[in-house]
């Protein structure tokens, strides 16, 4: 247990830092006098840099200790942290931002890689459970610190204080997380064109890609959908209806025992039911009812992505840093495409266009899922499916 707080505190102290400025992105642009674009940038640098280093860092974390990497990766995202608290220029804020999205797969990719690299096999599914419900907790952390908690003093006193988290957050990890057994001599590390080109992976990086395109595209178009005449929610509803994502932090670890349990080809399954039905509910023109079908959408989202992510790093014996980073590379390409292809449905035909398209995407996780399920049944029966052959 001490060692899943560890792990969530880490995580999700990592994550905070990702959204901070989303809350307070019309603040930002009355301080800094600039458009709504340039404001929002501070949250789309980010999300760039990760997207520039994350290959990068995941081949670091197959040759090196993570231990140290998370310890270097958190100090440098804090103090820039500390440093966006100080600056008095947008463009200056902008570029520290960026090298804060540099990093920051020091604290994610590179910890996934270790837990994959040191659990062993029965704990692991679990452990990844906290870790997503650490990246869902982190996110929203990070905005009520700028939203919420900070607004009577500064939005600065928001970075200020993640920069604090993280910094104590990487510190506990370098003290108290188990140091890594000494690699085996034959375990030869496998580049990102062998893992890309194994199937049983690429599955499950679509699987990444096509829960997260779905999800994605759901809640963005959610408030046009809400503000229609015949809905008519209010600004202040609609935000309260993202408050369904909590459900992620219950539902990662559970899912993660759930795999364990009857597998993780089961639990795509499962999730990917529990997804559909919930879009098939957002039809029904009653914002109750669209209530209780998000959080249906997040429960089964959360369940899927966890058990995505315990399938992959049980598939592996080495190279766990490429392969988590190119799942991350997948999850996010997939919320891009998500959001673009779904700007084209909802235009031309509204939030059924959205559902369509999001139940005809699901297929990816529900089909590999059940494929899963026939590879597991048939391990149990004594037939390998040779999963493990990095």
């Amino acid at each position: 247990m001490r060692f899943q707080l560890l792990v969530f505190g880490l995580v999700g102290a990592a994550f905070t830092t990702i959204y901070i400025t989303q809350p307070v992105l019309p603040v930002l642009r009355e301080e800094f006098a600039v458009g709504e674009s340039r404001a929002s940038l501070t949250i789309s640098a980010v999300i760039f840099g990760i997207a520039l280093s994350n290959l990068p860092w995941g081949s670091m974390a197959d040759r090196h200790p993570v231990r140290p990497i998370v310890l270097l990766g958190g100090s440098l995202i804090a103090i820039c942290g500390f440093a966006c608290a100080m600056t008095d220029r947008i463009w200056l804020l902008i570029g520290i931002r960026f090298v804060q999205g540099l990093f920051l797969p020091c604290v994610t990719t590179c910890v996934a890689a270790y837990l994959s690299r040191t659990l062993p096999q029965e704990n692991l599914n679990v452990v990844m459970g906290s870790y997503v419900a650490a990246t869902v907790a982190g996110g929203l952390g990070g905005r009520l610190l700028g939203g919420l908690i900070h607004p009577p003093l500064h939005w600065r006193y928001a970075f200020v204080t993640s920069s604090v988290l993280l910094e104590v957050a990487a510190v506990a990890a370098w003290y108290f997380l188990p140091r890594e057994q000494g690699r085996s001599q034959d375990e030869e590390a496998v580049g990102f064109l062998r893992l890309i080109t194994r199937v049983d992976l690429l599955r499950v990086l679509w699987v990444a890609f096509g829960a997260f395109f779905v999800f994605s595209s759901m809640f963005n178009y959610l408030p046009f959908y809400l503000a229609t005449p015949e809905l008519g929610a209010s600004t202040t509803l609609t935000t309260l209806m993202y408050s369904s994502y909590l459900i992620g932090i219950v539902v990662g670890p559970l899912s993660g025992k759930l795999s364990n349990r009857v597998g993780n080809g089961t639990t795509m399954v499962a999730g990917s039911a529990v997804f559909g039905l919930s879009i098939c509910a957002t039809l029904i023109p009653s914002l109750p009812v669209i209530a209780a079908s998000l959080a249906g959408i997040c429960a089964g989202f959360f369940a899927i992505h966890a058990a995505a992510a315990g399938s992959l790093n049980t598939r592996l014996n080495t190279s766990r840093g490429r392969a988590n980073s190119l799942y991350v590379l997948f999850y996010y390409l997939g919320g891009f495409a998500g959001i673009s292809a779904g700007g084209y449905a909802y235009v031309r035909f509204g939030w059924s266009g959205i559902a369509v398209m999001g139940l005809a995407m699901l297929l990816v996780p529900m089909g590999t899922g059940v494929w899963e399920l026939i590879n597991e049944r048939g391990l149990r029966k004594g037939k390998s499916p040779g999963a493990r052959s990095a």
